[in-house]
């Protein structure tokens, strides 16, 4: 880098935002803290049926937050930590008062 801050993805990070934006993915996100779960791990604590969690574990998944595998006929999730931790800075310069998050703007 050239020591300047980059500039983020304002779309993609608007994608991750919304899927955190649902109490249901956020239960999820709080359950894959923790490590890796079985979807049925998942359904069981959550008290949810499959295809509802299957749809809000893909809304997670395409916002690049939960990674998956499959083996046999389960498949477990858990947290992409590296993506955890890049909203995580996002969040931290864009709510910072001292940082400048975006370049240029009407004042800037």
């Amino acid at each position: 880098m050239n020591g300047r801050t980059a500039v983020p993805d304002l779309e993609r990070v608007a994608g991750v935002f919304h899927a955190l934006s649902d109490a249901t993915r956020l239960q999820l996100v709080d359950l894959l803290r923790a490590g890796e779960r079985c979807v049925c791990e998942l359904t069981d604590t959550l008290d949810a049926s499959q295809s509802r969690l299957s749809f809000h574990l893909r809304v997670l998944k395409e916002a690049g937050l939960v990674l998956d595998r499959r083996e046999g006929r389960w498949i477990y999730y858990r947290l992409n930590q590296e993506r955890v931790e890049e909203v995580a800075s996002v969040l931290t310069d864009c709510c910072a008062p001292s940082k400048r998050w975006l370049k240029g703007g009407c004042c800037g």
